[in-house]
C-alpha cells in the first residue's frame, strides 16, 4: 500500500531503540526522511546503522539532543526548524511505590513525558497550520486509561498527554493537520523486558510475562494475553502519519491488545 508520504520529513524523538526505532523503520520503509534522535552520538550512529541494515535505501538524519530538557528541544528546532511529521515518542517510566515517589520524580516525569512533546508541538504546529498540512502524534499508554498502581506518576503523565493531544487537535479545525495520540498497551521493548524481569526476578522471562499479563496484575483483561511487539505499534503510527488517515483527528487510537475494557 502506498501511503503517499515519500520524502516527507519526520522527527521521531527517542528513536535509537524500542518503539521509537521501530517507528523510524516503518516510516523509512515508506520513503520518509527520518530524523533519528538520541542523547549520544554513539546511540544515534548505532541506530542509523541498524536501520540501514533493515531498510538499505532509508533516508536518515541524525540528531543528538535530549528532548527531555528545554535546552534539548531548542537544539532540535535549531537544527530542524520545520518537519512534516512529529512523533513524540520520548518517555520514561519505572515502578515506584506511591509513598516513595518524591516531588523531584514527579517533576521529572512531567518534564520528560509531557513538556517534551508540548515544547516541540508549540514550535512545529504553528508552521504546520500555516502550511495547512502536517501530522503530530503523541505516544500514550493504556496506563492513561487504567492507571497502574505501581507507577502512579507515569500513569498521570500519560493521561495528560491525551488531554494535550486533543487540545492541540482543536487548533487544526478546517486544515489538513491532524493531532492524535496512540494508546499503546504493554509492549515487548528491551526496557520492558528488563522491567518485567525485575518484578519477577526468580522466574524465566516467559513465566514473568505470563504473570505480568495474568490474573491479579491489572492487565488480565488483555485479549491477546501477550506483550505487543514494537512493530505493531509502529504500523499504526506509520498509517496515522499518512494522508490515508486524514479523518482521524483528535483521537486516542488504541493498540492495546484489547486490554482496556471500553467501547470508546
Amino acid at each position: 500500500m502506498d501511503l503517499h508520504i515519500e520524502d516527507k520529513l519526520a522527527l521521531v524523538t527517542a528513536s535509537t531503540g524500542g518503539i521509537g526505532k521501530e517507528i523510524a523503520v516503518g516510516l523509512a520503509g515508506e520513503g520518509v526522511r527520518v530524523i533519528i534522535n538520541g542523547r549520544t552520538t554513539e546511540t544515534v550512529d548505532a541506530a542509523i546503522k541498524d536501520i540501514l541494515s533493515r531498510v538499505p535505501d532509508a533516508k536518515l538524519e541524525g540528531l543528538v539532543a535530549d528532548n527531555g530538557t528545554a535546552a534539548g528541544t531548542q537544539e532540535t528546532v535549531r537544527q530542524f526548524p520545520a518537519v512534516d511529521i512529529l512523533v513524540n515518542n520520548l518517555g520514561i517510566y519505572g515502578a515506584v511505590d506511591f509513598f516513595d515517589i518524591t516531588d523531584e520524580a514527579w517533576l521529572e516525569m512531567y518534564e520528560v513525558n509531557v513538556l517534551s512533546g508540548v515544547r516541540l508541538a508549540r514550535h512545529y504546529l504553528r508552521d504546520m497550520l500555516d502550511q495547512g498540512t502536517g501530522r503530530i502524534i503523541f505516544l500514550a499508554s493504556e496506563a492513561a486509561l487504567t492507571p497502574a498502581t505501581e507507577m502512579v506518576h507515569y500513569s498521570a503523565s500519560k493521561t495528560m498527554i491525551l488531554s494535550v493531544s486533543r487540545g492541540l487537535a482543536e487548533l487544526t479545525k478546517a486544515t489538513a493537520v491532524t493531532v492524535n495520540a496512540i494508546v499503546a498497551g504493554p509492549t515487548k521493548t528491551e526496557g520492558n523486558v528488563t522491567f518485567i524481569s525485575s518484578l519477577y526476578p526468580e522466574d524465566s522471562f516467559e513465566v514473568a510475562e505470563a504473570k505480568f499479563m495474568g490474573e491479579g496484575s491489572g492487565r488480565s483483561t488483555s485479549l491477546i494475553q501477550r506483550l505487543i511487539t514494537p512493530k505493531e505499534i509502529a504500523d499504526l503510527v506509520t498509517y496515522v502519519s499518512s494522508p490515508l488517515a486524514a479523518a482521524a483527528n483528535g483521537a486516542a487510537l488504541r493498540v492495546d491488545g484489547g486490554l482496556v475494557r471500553s467501547v470508546f
